[in-house]
């Protein structure tokens, strides 16, 4: 299965890099933290991060009822989301080929806003799990006056693609004999240890599940 590589989805620069199938795209979904939704308001083109998660082929994202791209997904508008994961930094013999090794996807869609509770409860708490994983068992969970202040919008993957650099540099021919360093310095998300509030009790410890998230 995949999400099709129409017009609009299809890499057309190094094509070889690009994937098309639910099965690469959604890992990568999964494994980032955060999204950018773009969109375009009275000419204006606007791109904005966001926290999400995925609920089968739909992105999950949550904010104020106010937020301009809240309302932007609410109402059904076309939609680009951009996803990248940063894996290393490419160093190259020649400045032209330094480049980068990355995880992206660039997905287009339609939203909705959900507005059934226990449809929006639940996609609340797919945002929250996906931040860490066991959060939303651990803290107080919505109450009626917050679930009635926010809203929670879903973005349908109508279609989406992959694109995925690894491996050194690739410099040309001439250029393997200069006497420059070439190579991939790697880049991981590393979480440190956490920092208690300031204003915790000073019985309350740190979770297992998120001591867990560290290792």
């Amino acid at each position: 299965m995949n999400y099709g590589s129409a017009k609009r989805s299809k890499l057309n620069r190094i094509p070889s890099r690009g994937f098309y199938d639910t099965e690469t795209v959604n890992k990568i979904i999964d494994k980032a933290l955060y999204c950018h939704v773009s969109f375009v308001q009275d000419d204006q083109p606007f791109v904005i991060p966001a926290i999400h998660a995925r609920a089968g082929n739909n992105l999950i994202i949550h904010g104020a009822k106010s937020s301009r791209m809240i309302k932007q997904i609410a109402a059904g508008n076309k939609l680009c989301v951009a996803i990248t994961i940063l894996d290393g930094l490419v160093l190259a013999r020649s400045a032209f080929h330094h480049s980068m090794n990355y995880r992206s996807v660039v997905l287009f869609g339609k939203g909705k806003e959900i507005k059934i509770k226990q449809e929006k409860i639940a996609a609340f708490k797919a945002i929250t799990d996906h931040l860490l994983p066991g959060r939303w068992e651990d803290a107080r969970q919505p109450n009626e006056e917050e679930l009635n202040a926010s809203a929670v919008v879903s973005i349908s993957i109508d279609e989406a693609s992959a694109k995925i650099r690894s491996g050194p540099p690739k410099d040309d021919e001439e250029d393997y004999k200069l006497p420059v360093w070439a190579g991939v310095i790697p880049v991981s998300r590393v979480f440190d240890l956490p920092v208690n509030d300031p204003e915790l009790g000073k019985d309350i410890r740190v979770p297992g599940y998120i001591l867990d998230h560290l290792k």
